[in-house]
């Protein structure tokens, strides 16, 4: 049993740092005066949420797998926004 609520408890790791990384995003305003700090920010959520997700994919069912995927295209995309962005 431990080994099941390792993978789960490593997707949950993942999915809640992949919510932080969105939020971080939306919380960005391009034309603000804190967009600097923001921006740094949200590049450090990003790669926070990628390394968890990698974590997480070693050991994930292939349902968790998926959405885990998912994640990381969509985390990509907001990498390539953020570049940009610069």
């Amino acid at each position: 049993m431990p080994y099941n609520k390792d993978k789960q408890q490593s997707f949950q790791a993942a999915q809640q740092g992949y919510e932080q990384a969105i939020s971080a995003k939306q919380e960005i305003i391009v034309s603000s005066s804190g967009y600097g700090k923001d921006l740094k920010h949200l590049q450090q959520e990003v790669g926070e949420a990628k390394m968890q997700i990698e974590n997480a994919l070693v050991n994930a069912s292939e349902h968790q797998r998926a959405q885990l995927l998912q994640f990381q295209q969509d985390l990509q995309s907001i990498e390539t926004e953020m570049n940009d962005n610069l």
